[in-house]
């Protein structure tokens, strides 16, 4: 199965034959732990759709810290995931250029009015003026759209070209740079458990990319524990329960129950029982609802008396399809919870995929993950190149 997961382990030294041969003991809590008791007047948690699980850390293990696991390329295959001291995975061009198809075809709309730009012989003025008109139907936004027209120019001038495909391509130049800040890895691990939240609005996608993220992650021999906390969406525990059995995995969910005691419970859970993940799915909403826009603040506030160093990543999904409404959501959702990366979806068949380059220029967070369609293998990780030129092709 195709992941894009690889597991980097930390670079301490492997220890000395004779440590090897009689490790110190470690104290380690056993998986089957039951979780700890939630905060005062919480109902106790139902546990559903568990299933055969991985296992969680041996006891005889010794007992150093679990090294992270890096949710980014680092190497020849950004997309194989490994366990040290295996060798690497083989690269699967096949299946990763099958994807780029995909995106190249979603992002058809977007790039096409591009495109036409350069159809032209000549480099003009109305050229620039075309691109710019160009640019800005594509959802880039006035301040990046500004930025990459100043940038191309001076491009063209150092490289002194006279012909519009090589300005074509001196923009794609000009877009990779752009949006390379955004191109980070998701690390797992450097806490355990590594305890993320995911907000957004409804029909983003957000718990869909959850069950895709999970499935990736559950083939990547990660322990992951959910936590059902959107309770005001109708079926919403049923859906995580659906991703969950199928990803055979653990849901802590609480019929009608407070979202903050639902996370409080799943992240208390996931220290007992040795999750290497918690992901909590929440209620989505708009962020001009200041009210619930205030129970999520509280859910993180909780997550945190759990565990104090959480949550570790507070992801945020976007549509691609909404243009810079997504700029207006990353803006509001970075500002009342300090976002740490997004996943943006439905980038299949959407005319305004230039609102990465507005997100690049105006608030620069990275981003994990894009989708272009409802397959597994639809969500992969973002990379600069690959999406300038998809942009562009």
């Amino acid at each position: 199965m195709f992941s894009f997961f690889r597991k980097k382990f930390g670079s301490a030294p492997p220890p000395a034959p004779e440590a090897a041969a009689a490790p110190a003991p470690a104290a380690v809590d056993a998986p089957s732990a039951p979780p700890a008791a939630p905060a005062a007047g919480g109902a106790p948690s139902e546990a559903v759709a568990s299933v055969s699980q991985s296992p969680a850390l041996e006891p005889q293990t010794p007992a150093p810290t679990p090294a992270p696991i890096a949710v980014a390329p680092a190497v020849a295959d950004p997309h194989a995931f490994t366990h040290a001291p295996e060798p690497t995975a083989k690269p699967e061009p096949a299946a990763r250029e099958g994807w780029l198809s995909r995106l190249r075809k979603g992002l058809a709309r977007t790039g096409s009015s591009i495109a036409q730009v350069f159809t032209g012989t000549k480099i003009t003025d109305e050229l620039y003026e075309e691109l710019e008109a160009a640019l800005l139907m594509a959802d880039t936004g006035v301040k990046a759209t500004e930025h990459l027209l100043e940038d191309l120019k001076r491009r063209v001038k150092e490289a002194k070209a006279t012909d519009p495909a090589a300005v074509k391509a001196l923009l794609a130049d000009a877009i990779t740079e752009l949006l390379a800040p955004l191109e980070k890895a998701l690390v797992v691990g450097e806490h355990h458990p590594t305890v993320m939240m995911v907000v957004g609005v409804n029909g983003a996608g957000k718990t869909t990319s959850i069950g895709k993220l999970t499935k990736h992650l559950a083939e990547s021999d990660c322990k992951v524990l959910l936590a059902a906390a959107d309770t005001f969406r109708a079926a919403a525990r049923e859906q995580l329960g659906v991703w969950a059995d199928r990803n055979r995995v653990e849901i802590i969910s609480q019929e009608g129950g407070d979202p903050a005691a639902v996370t409080f419970d799943a992240v208390t859970a996931g220290k007992a029982r040795g999750s290497d993940v918690v992901i909590a799915d929440t209620a989505g909403r708009l962020p001009t609802q200041l009210h619930l826009m205030e129970e999520l603040k509280k859910i993180k506030r909780v997550i945190g008396k759990a565990d104090t160093t959480a949550p570790h990543q507070v992801l945020l999904v976007v549509d691609g399809n909404t243009g810079q409404n997504a700029l207006t959501q990353v803006k509001a959702f970075d500002d009342a919870l300090g976002l740490t990366g997004l996943i943006v979806t439905k980038l299949d068949g959407t005319a305004k995929g230039g609102v990465l380059a507005a997100i690049a220029r105006e608030r620069p967070l990275p981003v994990y993950f894009i989708g272009v369609g409802e397959k597994l293998e639809d969500l992969q990780t973002f990379k600069a190149r690959e999406f300038a030129k998809a942009l562009l092709d």
